[in-house]
This record gives structure tokens, sequence and C-alpha cells, in this order.
């Protein structure tokens, strides 16, 4: 079975944007990482271990998965996953292009899993990637970790009992998301547009942006109820109410910063003003302080 025979693949990380469930603050992969598995319905899990959070879809048409963090995890997700279906993983969805989502993907390739995403994804997977903001270079992915089945505006797998809606929402962490959503089990993965852990990571230089973020969480409100389970990209399972409030607050603190820019003020006089400032002690203790919050709006703007 292909879960049992992945071979893991060194990776030297100087930065990760993993985050355990009991971590704060983002840091090295560590081999002492343990994947919790939380049951959401009858056919959907939450893995959580470092790194963006994984969906898990099992039924009678097998199972399949959202994001897969690290290469060096893969044993020990599929390990996870053992325990909870025979069947092999058929699919790998990634929410983004990001390594800490999309670690895994070599080694489920070649397992055997078909990766599916956003065209921007393996726009940016098949190509040199550069993230300042972390002093990092992305050299282009192997062929067998990039999409093979790619789409535009929104798709969907009609597998395991239920319709899984993959949403695209433009220029919101980056500018390839997905929003996944389980129509039938009225679950909802966002990726890493939604940070339950703190502020959240703008990728300005992979096309993200303040006002894409806030629409991209309006979308995934229009999308849930009141019952639904949300799968944030890095944090605990939220609910509708979590991330409305969340949204209220980024779309406060991005006013601020427009106030401010469009009186003329300089970057470092908007954040000498502190914009954020009712929001730090809750929110700017996680990976994003309050300084960088506001410098990713002030530049987005």
């Amino acid at each position: 079975m292909f879960k049992k025979s992945l071979a893991l693949t060194a990776v030297s990380l100087a930065l990760s944007l993993g985050l355990s469930t009991t971590a704060t603050a983002h840091g090295e992969q560590r081999p002492e990482v343990e994947i919790k598995v939380q049951k959401l319905t009858d056919g959907i899990y939450v893995l959580f271990g470092q790194g963006g959070n994984i969906g898990l879809s099992v039924g009678d048409d097998g199972a399949y998965i959202i994001d897969d963090q690290f290469a060096q995890l893969s044993d020990k997700i599929n390990h996870a996953i053992d325990e909870i279906t025979d069947a092999p993983v058929s699919y790998v969805i990634n929410t983004h292009w990001h390594f800490d989502h999309t670690g895994g993907n070599e080694n489920m390739g070649k397992a055997g899993a078909t990766i599916v995403a956003h065209e921007n994804v393996y726009n940016r997977m098949s190509t040199r990637q550069e993230m300042p903001a972390f002093n990092r270079v992305f050299e282009p992915a192997p062929k067998v970790a990039q999409p093979k089945v790619t789409y535009q505006k929104e798709m969907s797998l009609k597998l395991n009992n239920d319709k899984m809606r993959m949403v695209h929402v433009a220029n919101a962490h980056t500018d390839g998301d997905s929003l996944i959503y389980f129509e039938e089990d009225n679950v909802l993965h966002m990726g890493d547009c939604y940070f339950n852990i703190g502020y959240p990571f703008i990728d300005l230089d992979s096309g993200g942006s303040i006002d894409g973020y806030i629409k991209a969480q309006e979308t995934g409100l229009k999308l849930a109820n009141d019952e639904t389970q949300i799968i944030p990209g890095h944090g605990p399972m939220a609910s509708k109410a979590d991330m409305t409030a969340y949204v209220a607050m980024l779309k406060d603190i991005r006013n601020n910063v427009a106030e401010l820019k469009a009186a003329g003020k300089t970057l470092e006089e908007t954040l000498a003003a502190k914009p954020s400032a009712k929001y730090d002690e809750k929110n700017g203790k996680a990976f994003i302080k309050p300084n960088q919050i506001v410098t990713a709006i002030y530049k987005s703007l």
C-alpha cells in the first residue's frame, strides 16, 4: 500500500510556516511532531501536525486529502490515515503553493496520488519563486510534486457521497488560494485564508492583498452557516461566528490604515499610530506581529 511504502525526502528548512497544535509561533520542523486527528463527521477528518491543517475525506470511493504539510512528516501522516482507512489516497488538493502545505506532494505523487490545485499554484510550483519577506528562494518543484489537474474559477469532486467544491478566491493570501467546501458534511477548509492563531500572513510577493483576503473570508462566510465546521489553515477548528469576528477585525484595521495612508502618512508614521492596537494583545503574539500586518496592509492598499 502506498502509505506504507513512502520514502522520506530530506529537506533542510531554515524557516517553516508549520504550526503544531501546541505551538504558537513558527519554527523549524521537528522530528518529534505528533499528528493528531479530529473526527468531524462520519467521512471527514482534520489532521493537525506542523504546517497547514490537513483535511481528509474517506468513504466508498477511497480517500483524499487537502494539503500534506512537510515531506519529513509523510510517514506519520500516512500512519494516521492508516488508522482510519485502508484505502490509498487518490487525490491531494493543495489550497495554495506554500511549502508548509505542499511539502509532501512529491512523496504523495510518487505513490500515485493525483495533485489538484488552482492554475496559479501550478504556475508558481513549476517556476522559481522568491519570498523576500523571509529571504527564501524556491526552485521549481519536481514534476511529480506539481499539480496535474488544475482549474480556474470553481471545480468539484463528487466522491464519498459528498460534493466537494473548490472555489478560487483571487489575490487573498496568495493569487492561487482555494476554499474547499464539503456540501453534505458542511465542512469548510479555508486554507491560509484564515489563520485561527492571530494575524494572517498576506504574501504580497505571491499576489496576496488585504482586500482580497477580506473578500475571501466573506466568500467563506457565504458558504457557511451556523453549523458549519471550519478548518483554518493554522490553528484549532472554528465556527462561522469565530470567522465573522475575525473578518470584522481585519476590516477595522484595514480601514484605520487606509485613513492614515489617505491622509498622507508614511509607513513609519502609520506604524507609529498603532492602527491595530486594540487587537494586538489577542492577535499579535503568534507568527505575524502587529507591525507586520500593518505593513502588509499599507503596502497592499
